[in-house]
């Protein structure tokens, strides 16, 4: 059992590779002070980004889980969703409500995907 992991921290690895399926931890905003729309935009290319250096892209997603602190600001990120997402590809999804770590952080994104 082969398991490949990428930005290994004392902590946490922000990518683990399994079977052929790409496991991303929680992506976060680095500017908390940006608004919903710029803390999406954000973290949806730190989930680009750590896809393609996997081997994988936003068309494979498996799965996405979506925590938002405030569901006042559900408009907001899915108007960056959508015009991020892959038209055809749109995975499967959950967005909750979560008090997260950081609270200047206003979303965090889980991201399960296929190796292309």
């Amino acid at each position: 059992m082969e398991i490949t992991r990428l930005h290994v921290g004392k902590r946490l690895s922000e990518v683990a590779i399994h079977n052929d399926t790409v496991y991303l931890a929680g992506q976060i905003a680095d500017d908390t002070g940006a608004d919903i729309v710029g803390q999406s935009r954000e973290v949806l290319g730190h989930v680009d980004r750590l896809l393609a250096e996997a081997g994988s892209d936003k068309s494979c997603i498996l799965m996405c889980q979506i925590f938002i602190a405030d569901m006042a600001h559900f408009a907001g990120m899915n108007e960056v969703w959508d015009e991020w997402v892959a038209s055809g590809h749109t995975p499967p999804r959950a967005t909750v409500e979560a008090k997260l770590a950081n609270p200047a952080c206003l979303v965090e994104i889980v991201v399960t995907a296929a190796l292309r």
